[in-house]
């Protein structure tokens, strides 16, 4: 005769048996990781040594000094070494974990200028010279999925 203990019984054993199932199908298999910044850059003909020695200089200087900071886990310069018509030369990636907040960026903001020894001014200048011969030709912003294990 079949009682209220068995089908208890039936009904947990029941439970416990899809239970792992339904859960690893409900888990997605991927988890954050850094954000991936990457910037293209298009350098007129004659300028490439110009370009190459800011970013070997300046850029990497305060790429350094970001990383040091733990702001940005990691960088690296990428050249196009076939690239079509209108396509960037260059790109320039920066990964990093997260978003500061305003109030962190102005603190940010300001240990970078004391370290590379700018002012807002010439920073800017600065910018405007190179822009005489590399334009920025797009950038993204992706996001490190990596696999849970």
């Amino acid at each position: 005769m079949f009682n209220v203990r068995h089908a208890a019984f039936a009904a947990a054993s029941l439970c416990l048996a899809f239970a792992t199932p339904l859960q690893a199908q409900d888990s997605y298999p991927l988890e954050d990781g850094d954000f991936v910044e990457i910037s293209a850059i298009q350098i007129d003909d004659g300028h490439s040594l110009d370009y190459a020695q800011h970013i070997a200089g300046m850029w990497r200087k305060g790429q350094d000094f970001a990383k040091a900071q733990g702001w940005i886990t990691s960088y690296e310069v990428m050249g196009n070494m076939y690239p079509r018509k209108g396509e960037p030369d260059v790109y320039l990636i920066v990964r990093f974990p997260t978003f500061a907040s305003a109030a962190e960026n102005v603190k940010r903001d300001a240990a970078y200028r004391a370290h590379m020894q700018r002012t807002i001014a010439q920073m800017e200048s600065e910018s405007g010279d190179r822009a005489k011969y590399r334009k920025l030709a797009g950038s993204m912003l992706l996001r490190e999925l990596r696999f849970k294990k």
